[in-house]
């Protein structure tokens, strides 16, 4: 199965609700991975322009997209951004196809 790395940040609601009574939500992301055939693999938190990120592991883009679209649509978190990760050996995989790919960047002969 593939791997997502998916940031998220909250909704004013959210965060409203979360402080007045505070919950993991660890077990809640667990429990939809698992309805979409997927796997949470962490949830952490962190400071800066999104408020934390989950690791999934997912059978295809579309799952992970649904599974983005159903908590988005929930009205819990405001933005995300996913990010498909390549495990060091489909890193080289792809070294090594793009080895054999030939191409010209643009203004160079």
């Amino acid at each position: 199965m593939a791997h997502y790395m998916v940031q998220f940040a909250y909704s004013p609601q959210a965060w409203q609700a979360l402080i007045q009574k505070p919950e993991d939500r660890t077990a809640a992301l667990e429990a939809m991975a698992k309805q979409f055939g997927g796997r949470l693999i962490a949830l952490y938190y962190h400071p800066g322009k999104f408020d934390g990120f989950v690791l999934l592991e997912a059978p295809d883009d579309t799952t992970v997209n649904a599974t983005v679209m159903a908590v988005q649509a929930a009205g819990g978190v405001a933005t995300t951004r996913t990010t498909k990760l390549f495990s060091p050996k489909e890193f080289v995989d792809a070294l090594g196809r793009a080895s054999k790919v030939a191409y010209r960047a643009p203004g160079k002969k």
